[in-house]
Formats: structure tokens, sequence, C-alpha cells
């Protein structure tokens, strides 16, 4: 009986632990030392959504959390029979249990990249980032939307070309192939 009594805190417990992690600032091991393409933008909307959890673990969990609890409270075919209704209730409590737990709001972000596309990126952020702000668009497995960070890297002045010894070449005005007394026409100067 005790089991019983302490199972919907049993079972919030794992399920809290098993819930995502949607925040732009936390990597899975998996997506660690991944290059991953990033894309400067601005954010052009933002809108607060909800986010419904995925209740597989939960229904697993609760399931045979309540399967063991069932099975507890009898012997043979009420042990059985038991068991079979621990695990189906056990179920149902543990989707709802994991739907109180992990269901959350966060933020749809759509930007404007450099390149003219527009893309949407959901992420849990304390506070949204704001319409018109710089942002990098980073893809891969979780992709993400964080404040620009980075620098401009400035391309250098391409040069006017040189001779060897580093003084500018000086290029002739052109010549007109026009016969004396007719107008030339213009030819175009680089």
């Amino acid at each position: 009986m005790r089991i019983i009594r302490q199972f919907p805190l049993f079972l919030a417990l794992l399920l809290a632990a098993c819930g995502p992690d949607i925040s732009p600032d936390t990597y899975n091991m998996s997506a660690v030392q991944q290059a991953n393409p990033a894309e400067r933008g601005v954010i052009v909307g933002v809108r607060q959504i909800g986010v419904s959890a995925d209740t597989a673990a939960g229904t697993t969990v609760g399931a045979a959390a309540g399967g063991i609890t069932g099975s507890q409270t009898g012997s043979g075919v009420g042990a059985a029979l038991g068991a079979l209704g621990g695990t189906v209730v056990g179920g149902i409590v543990g989707a709802t249990t994991e739907h109180g737990v992990a269901d959350t709001t966060a933020y749809e972000y759509v930007v404007q990249e450099t390149k003219g596309d527009l893309v949407s990126v959901t992420q849990k952020d304390a506070t949204p980032l704001s319409i018109g702000q710089k942002v990098l668009v980073i893809a891969g497995k979780q992709a993400r939307v964080v404040p620009d960070y980075t620098v401009e890297i400035q391309k250098p002045a391409t040069a006017p070309p040189s001779l060897t010894d580093g003084s500018p070449i000086s290029l002739p005005p052109p010549v007109s192939l026009a016969a004396p007394g007719t107008t030339a026409v213009p030819t175009p100067t680089p």
C-alpha cells in the first residue's frame, strides 16, 4: 500500500528528469563539436506559443509503474487483473503527469536572413528577443536563434596595379582612331 501512495510523486520526479531542454543556451551532448551553418539575420516576428510534451515516455513509465503496483494487490488471477488495470491507469496517469510537468511556453521567432529567406525557429527564452534585433540563426539538430555576437571581418581594399618597385602604373589616355576632320566616338574608359 505504501508504494501506491508514493506512486504519483515517484512518477512526477521520474518524468521531470526526462523533460527536454529547449533553451538556446543548452546543447545536447550529440550536438557538441558539430559544425553547423550560421546565418545573420533580423527578427521580423515574435509570438509566444505553447509547447506540448511528447507523452510517450510518461505513458511507458506510468504503465510500467502502474503494472508493478497493480500486481501487488492480490495473488493469482487477482494479481494479473491488478497488473493489467494498473498498467492502463498508470499509462493514463503517466501521460497526464508528463503534460503537467513538461508542457511549457516558448517563443516562435521569424527571422529574415541576409540572403532574403524567412526562417522560423521556436525556443524557450526567459525574455523574448525583440523585433528588429540582429541575430544569428544556427542550424543543425537543435536550431537556435541567438543575438549576433560576431564581428564583421573587413575585406582588404583592392589596390591599383603597381610596378615591381611599388610605384603605381599610370595609363596613357585612350587614342582616337578617327580620321582627321571627323568626330570620334568616345571609347569607354574602365
